[in-house]
């Protein structure tokens, strides 16, 4: 991923971090279409330049939606989360009013929950044995 993605450089650190997020529609109601798919990227994608970062892939279902998401470690992921799930709501609901049936109780579009996963490009099991081989101090 390093080849891909070049590492980044903040004032005072070096990064290259990548979140897989994963959102449900509340109760996996079977929302989305293509064209609701194709828009909810748009928005996020604007969500995410606000929060500087970047929206590296994204794609879904009618009842869920995954984005792999470069970011740097100024930004608190549970409120970059909060940010793409309401602002996505806010506007969905905008712009396809016919979607409103979906909503739970006309304002809860998105579950509570969510997945977040750390990515990278070397295997944990790599990670893990060049950190166990590293010398300590004597």
């Amino acid at each position: 991923m390093a080849d891909t993605y070049p590492i980044r450089t903040g004032r005072h650190c070096t990064f290259l971090l990548h979140a897989h997020l994963v959102f449900l529609t509340k109760h996996r109601a079977r929302v989305f279409t293509d064209e609701h798919l194709r828009y909810l990227e748009q928005v996020m994608r604007q969500v995410c330049e606000q929060f500087e970062c970047e929206l590296v892939e994204f794609n879904g279902q009618d009842n869920h939606v995954h984005l792999l998401v470069n970011f740097p470690p100024k930004v608190t992921l549970s409120k970059l989360v909060n940010s793409l799930k309401g602002v996505s709501s806010r506007y969905l609901r905008r712009d396809y009013p016919n979607i409103r049936r979906h909503f739970w109780r006309g304002t809860r579009l998105w579950s509570g929950s969510y997945f977040a996963g750390s990515v990278q490009g070397a295997p944990l099991t790599v990670l893990h044995q060049y950190i166990e081989q590293q010398n300590q101090p004597g």
